[in-house]
């Protein structure tokens, strides 16, 4: 008896790696947007489901920015049950304009997923971005200089710390293209978001213009390369994470209305180090993130101390007192 055919086989396959270690019993959700990576990857999760032991269900999200969305979502929702996943729900969200069009859209996305993983005790969420897609977000980190964080990309899986629910992205190793060959393979009809060709997003033009181009004058495989890329920098990133986390206990202490970092313990650190703890004390008891000039001023209050002042920050100040830097609670600066 032959198998499925080839790209069929190549979604079953990364669904069940990725959930390999999930208990039978559990429920497991997919974000469908009706879209041929997400669709293709709905109907992966229903053909191992069963096999697994996993109550298997789909969220589809209404933005409400398309005329006709709420159509769209009732013929992806239509399209999970007929694949068997049990519930399908449709949530209607507001996206707001904080940070632009698509970082409002994601984060009104992941609430409602969130909230429906929580209301059916998920064990986890699957999301349909594929390898163009790590490759799309690696160009845009480069372009924009964001640094190792950025170009390390999406990651295969995060575990939210409140939920316990693991948000995952088996298909970070497959083609777009093999996603829509699956779902013809399957005889499933994907929509096609208008947005997904519109050249007034920098991601469309990535995908429409740059890519292709560089395909084209460096050669195939461009795609794959910034994939493990950002597999290799993201590799770096968590040993980073584990360093900090084993060594900020012993370098910080509090202080009046914040916290002090030995200026020692900084100075003894290599550069890529000392930056990511000056960020991380920031963004962690501040809730701010540091551009790389504002980081590096910090870091000369450490390796070139010539009695400057303090440095206004994102929500907090930092200065020099003795042998500890601190950072103070203070109003937006630089």
């Amino acid at each position: 008896m032959s198998g499925p055919p080839p790209p069929v086989a190549a979604v079953r396959v990364a669904v069940r790696r990725a959930l390999a270690d999930v208990p039978p019993g559990r429920t497991v959700l997919v974000g469908c947007s009706g879209g041929a990576d997400s669709l293709a990857l709905a109907a992966g999760l229903a053909w191992e489901a069963p096999r697994a032991g996993w109550r298997a269900g789909a969220v589809v999200v209404d933005h409400g920015l398309q005329p006709g969305s709420a159509d769209v979502a009732h013929d992806a929702a239509a399209a999970c049950r007929a694949l068997g996943l049990d519930p399908v729900r449709v949530v209607r969200v507001d996206v707001g304009t904080a940070g632009g069009p698509e970082a409002a859209a994601r984060t009104a996305r992941h609430a409602a997923l969130d909230a429906v993983a929580d209301e059916l005790d998920a064990a986890a969420v699957l999301l349909g971005h594929t390898l163009d897609d790590q490759a799309e977000t690696v160009l845009l980190g480069l372009a924009r200089g964001s640094g190792a964080a950025s170009l390390a990309g999406m990651a295969p899986e995060r575990r939210d710390e409140a939920t316990g629910v693991r948000w995952m992205r088996p298909l970070l190793t497959v083609r777009r293209e093999t996603t829509r060959a699956a779902c013809a393979a399957m005889d499933l009809e994907p929509w096609d978001d208008p947005h997904n060709t519109d050249p007034r997003f920098a991601r469309v033009r990535v995908r429409e213009r740059v890519l292709p181009l560089l395909e084209t004058e460096l050669g195939p495989g461009i795609a794959e390369a910034l994939a493990r890329t950002a597999e290799q920098l993201r590799e770096d990133a968590d040993a980073f994470a584990r360093m900090i986390d084993e060594t900020i206990e012993d370098i910080v202490e509090p202080a009046e209305a914040g916290i002090a970092v030995s200026v020692a313990a900084l100075a003894a650190n290599p550069p890529a180090l000392r930056n990511r703890i000056i960020r991380h004390v920031v963004a962690s008891e501040f809730g701010q993130s540091l551009t790389r000039s504002q980081t590096l001023e910090v870091a000369r209050l450490v390796t070139d101390w010539s009695g400057q002042g303090p440095i206004d920050l994102p929500g907090c100040r930092a200065r020099r007192r003795g042998p500890v830097v601190e950072f103070t609670a203070g109003r937006e600066g630089i």
